[in-house]
């Protein structure tokens, strides 16, 4: 796979471009795992410490931190940097044809379009602008006594970092299931607004401030804002991603063009290449199999 995306101009493949571009990636997703990781733990540490402490904001973060966003992201992202160490492996080892490595693939890709992008992208624009307000909406001071300012800026601007990073590194330049990522957008908000708001109607508490400074149609509306802003990250990742990988997949009839000798038969008449796999008509196009149909019906007698 690596050699066809790295097609050059003079018929060969840039296996060393591959190699470099791997290592890249296997370095990229190595270490922000290693340290998302290492947050979690201190995360939990946290919970751990002031589950009963004397301050109520402080022990609300530790009773009711399942119930942050901040928190939900942060975990899609570690799978999703989890299965990308793990296929980058399996691409090291050359076994990216098995079953296992189609799989890991196919939620790594889903995950990283459906769940991650869009979340981060809400959660690091909407937690600074709000910040930058007036931080007692959404980080009050008092947090600072328990959440150093490096794990607060590791949850809220480092998951945008590597967002970016996997987006140059990756090409995706459309949905590798475009219902599913769909739904699961859309079934994660409505079960975090479930969560969110069983938590105020149960405890009698906002999470975040800035809810409390509204009435219920304006948080009818900011709910609408939420749900709205996420599919709209969602769709706008990938004609992003287009705008950084445009020429890094060229299409099979590009490549056909620059082989010498007579084109094999899986590479007539078919236009796309997927980012991340070859769709089962590759193997045969509708084009093909009109010309069999056709060759079938002038053979055959009336």
């Amino acid at each position: 796979m690596c050699q066809v995306l790295t097609w050059n101009q003079n018929g060969g493949s840039s296996g060393k471009r591959c190699s470099i571009v791997l290592c890249f990636r296997f370095i990229f997703h190595l270490f922000f795992l290693s340290v998302h990781i290492a947050v979690s733990v201190y995360g939990v540490l946290i919970v751990c410490e002031n589950i009963n402490n004397e301050i109520d904001l402080l022990r609300q973060v530790s009773v009711f931190s399942f119930g942050y966003g901040t928190n939900w992201n942060f975990l899609f992202q570690t799978c999703f940097l989890t299965l990308s160490l793990i296929y980058d492996v399996l691409e090291w080892l050359n076994k990216v044809d098995t079953n296992i490595a189609t799989k890991i693939q196919y939620y790594r890709d889903v995950i990283f379009s459906g769940l991650v992008v869009p979340l981060t992208c809400f959660i690091s624009s909407m937690f600074w602008i709000v910040f930058s307000i007036d931080r007692e909406l959404v980080f009050p001071e008092v947090y600072d006594q328990i959440v150093p300012w490096w794990f607060n800026h590791c949850v809220h601007t480092n998951i945008t970092i590597v967002v970016i990073i996997e987006t140059l590194l990756q090409a995706r330049r459309h949905p590798r299931d475009l219902k599913t990522e769909v739904i699961m957008n859309g079934t994660v908000g409505v079960a975090y607004a479930i969560v969110y708001y069983a938590i105020y109607f149960f405890a009698k508490r906002w999470l975040y401030a800035v809810f409390g400074i509204m009435t219920w149609w304006q948080v009818c509306l900011y709910q609408l804002l939420i749900w709205g802003s996420c599919f709209a990250f969602y769709f706008l990742q990938f004609p992003v991603n287009r705008l950084f990988h445009r020429e890094e997949v060229p299409s099979l009839r590009e490549i056909k063009d620059e082989k010498t000798g007579p084109p094999a038969e899986e590479d007539m008449d078919i236009d796309i290449l997927h980012d991340s796999k070859l769709s089962p008509l590759v193997v045969k196009s509708w084009s093909l199999k009109y010309r069999s149909m056709r060759d079938q019906m002038e053979n055959s007698r009336l």
